[in-house]
């Protein structure tokens, strides 16, 4: 097990290796599908990177094709984010969340309870980790609006020069 999810291996979308220590301090890892009827999420996501990205915050997207709703090949996931919602986040690779095979980002985050106290499972596309700058990860599931008054306000308290 790693000592901390910053350390855990990544693949963006376009072939590179990084890790979550090469972003911001405060993150919202989403796990996200093109075909989904929350795909309609990416322009709430898109709207916190464009508010809190310049201030130690950044959304991560995680293309998943666990719940059969994502497309099949990484350009065409690139051009659906750019062109439909003109999404400037960073996207990885995609990913397996359940199971036996599931990415060790994904073994790890599901390790956290969500509001009602249950951790485990990825239930569906749009899930949210928001990873706070002192290490600790918030669970909401996909219902969750990115704009959600619990979300922003966890963001706003974690970014730099917040009181």
């Amino acid at each position: 097990m790693t000592s901390s999810i910053d350390d855990i291996s990544l693949t963006t979308i376009d072939g590179g290796s990084a890790t979550l220590a090469d972003y911001a301090p405060v993150k919202l890892i989403v796990n996200v599908a093109s075909r989904c009827g929350l795909a309609p999420q990416y322009e709430k996501l898109e709207e916190l990177q464009k508010t809190y990205g310049d201030r130690g915050f950044t959304v991560l997207g995680f293309p998943s094709n666990q719940f059969l709703q994502e497309l099949g090949d990484t350009e065409k996931i690139k051009e659906y984010c750019s062109l439909t919602w003109g999404v400037t986040f960073p996207m990885f690779d995609k990913v397996k969340l359940n199971g036996r095979s599931a990415h060790p980002l994904y073994q790890e985050l599901k390790k956290t309870p969500d509001a009602s106290g249950k951790a485990g499972r990825v239930t569906w596309n749009f899930e949210k980790f928001l990873v706070t700058a002192d290490g600790t990860v918030h669970r909401f599931r996909p219902s969750v609006q990115p704009d959600d008054p619990e979300i922003i306000a966890l963001i706003e308290a974690s970014l730099p020069g917040a009181e």
